[in-house]
C-alpha cells in the first residue's frame, strides 16, 4: 500500500492515524525552532546574553547527573532571581542549545565542560566521586558571575529509595478538571498553593526508614521552567530534598504533544539501571497515568518496586471509603495502596510491606 492510499478504519480498529498529527507537531517544532532563532539573533544584537537556570542533580559515589538550562538573559538580569511571580511568566524565556557551560564542585576542585542539547537543557552524566550527600555545584556561562544548585548523591546499596509525581500527588492541580488546573497553574505564584494532606510525613517517614542517604527523585510532566520554585514549594513543605525529573512543554520532533508517560517510563528505567540496588516505593495519584506506568514497570522488574503507593484523586473518594479499598498485588508480589491523603496511605504502606503475613495483602494474579 503507498503512503499516500486511503487506509480504511476497520483495518486499524476505528483508530484515528497518528502520522498526519506528528508530521505537523514536527513542523510546528521546526517553526519554532526558526522563530526562536530569529529572536535570538535579534537579542544578541541588543545586548543579551546566555545564562543558566540551575536545577538540583543527583548520582552515586562514581557519577552525578548534573542538570540545567541555558536561556538568553537581558544585560544585568539573572533568569533564576524571579520569586513570588505568576507562574505563566517563567514559561516565557528563549532557550538556547548548542552552549558550552562550565560546571564544577563548589572551590572548583573538580570541573567539567558540558553542552546544552535541545530545549537548552544541560543533562550530562560526569565521573565525580563524591560521599554520599549533599553537594553544592557552580555553573558558569560566558561573563555571566557563577550560579549554583546541589546534587543530590544517594547511598547506591540503600534498601530502598522513592519516586514521587508532584501534581495532584505533593502540590494540589486538580488535573481533573483542565481548564482549572490550568489557570490554577498559571496565574497563581507557587508560594500561594497548597500542599497535599500528609504526603510530605509520607514521604519524610519512607525515607527515614531505609537511610539518611536513601534516594528520593520527583518525577513529574510539568515543564522544566518550573523546577526552581517547584525546589522550593517542596523544601518549604517540609518534602524530602531531591532531583526533580521534569520534561518540555509543546510540540516535539515526535509529534504535536510530548509524551508524558514515555517520559516516565524512561526516567523508571534510568534510574533502575544507575541504581540496580534499590527497590522503589513509587508514588503517585489515579488522576493521570501513574496506575499505568508504574504497574507496567512493577509487572516488569517486581524485584526494583518495593510498593506502589496512590493518592485517590476526587470528591467522591472519602476516608471511609479508602479504609475498605481492596488490597492489590502486581508484579506477583508488588503490593499497591491507595488513600485520599498522606496520612492514609502512610498506614497502609506500613501495614503492605510490614513483613507481617497476617497485615500484607493477598496475592492476585499479576
Amino acid at each position: 500500500m503507498s503512503s499516500t492510499e486511503h487506509r480504511d478504519p476497520r483495518e486499524t480498529g476505528g483508530a484515528v492515524d497518528p502520522a498526519p498529527v506528528s508530521r505537523l507537531g514536527a513542523a510546528l517544532f521546526r517553526l519554532g525552532r526558526a522563530r526562536r532563532d530569529v529572536l535570538a539573533a535579534f537579542l544578541r544584537r541588543r545586548g543579551w546574553s546566555f545564562a543558566v537556570l540551575p536545577y538540583p542533580g543527583y548520582g552515586t559515589p562514581g557519577q552525578v547527573r548534573v542538570l540545567a538550562r541555558v536561556v538568553l538573559a537581558a544585560p544585568g538580569r539573572e533568569p533564576s532571581d524571579v520569586r513570588g511571580v505568576a507562574a505563566w511568566r517563567r514559561l516565557v524565556t528563549l532557550q538556547r542549545s548548542r552552549v558550552d557551560v562550565e560546571v564544577g564542585t563548589d572551590g572548583g576542585q573538580t570541573t567539567s565542560t558540558v553542552r546544552s542539547g535541545p530545549g537548552g537543557l544541560v543533562d550530562a552524566v560526569l565521573p565525580w566521586s563524591l560521599p554520599p550527600g549533599t553537594h553544592p555545584v557552580r555553573f558558569r556561562v560566558g561573563d555571566r558571575p557563577e550560579v549554583g544548585a546541589t546534587v543530590h548523591v544517594a547511598d547506591p546499596g540503600a534498601g530502598a529509595g522513592i519516586v514521587c509525581d508532584i501534581d495532584d500527588t505533593a502540590l494540589l492541580t486538580g488535573l481533573k478538571h483542565p481548564l482549572s488546573a490550568a489557570w490554577r497553574t498559571l496565574t497563581r505564584a507557587f508560594a500561594q498553593r497548597a500542599p497535599v494532606e500528609g504526603v510530605a510525613d509520607l514521604l519524610a517517614a519512607v525515607h527515614g526508614a531505609h537511610g539518611e542517604h536513601a534516594p528520593v527523585v520527583y518525577l513529574s510532566n510539568g515543564p522544566w521552567n518550573f523546577a526552581e520554585p517547584l525546589t522550593r514549594f517542596l523544601d518549604r513543605h517540609g518534602f524530602p530534598p531531591g532531583p526533580l525529573l521534569l520534561t518540555d512543554w509543546g510540540p516535539s520532533p515526535e509529534g504535536f504533544f510530548r509524551d508524558g508517560r514515555t517520559h516516565k517510563r524512561r526516567s523508571l528505567q534510568r534510574l533502575r539501571a544507575q541504581f540496580p540496588a534499590v527497590r522503589w516505593v513509587l508514588v503517585g495519584d489515579d488522576g493521570e497515568a501513574d496506575p499505568v506506568v508504574y504497574g507496567d514497570f512493577a509487572r516488569e522488574h517486581p524485584g526494583a518496586v518495593e510498593a506502589v503507593v496512590l493518592r485517590q484523586v476526587g470528591a467522591d473518594v472519602g476516608p471511609g471509603t479508602a479504609r475498605e479499598a481492596p488490597a492489590e498485588v502486581v508484579g506477583g508480589s508488588v503490593p499497591v495502596v491507595r488513600g485520599p491523603d498522606g496520612h492514609v496511605l502512610l498506614r497502609r504502606y506500613r501495614a503492605a510491606t510490614s513483613g507481617d503475613g497476617g497485615d500484607r495483602p493477598p496475592r492476585l494474579s499479576p
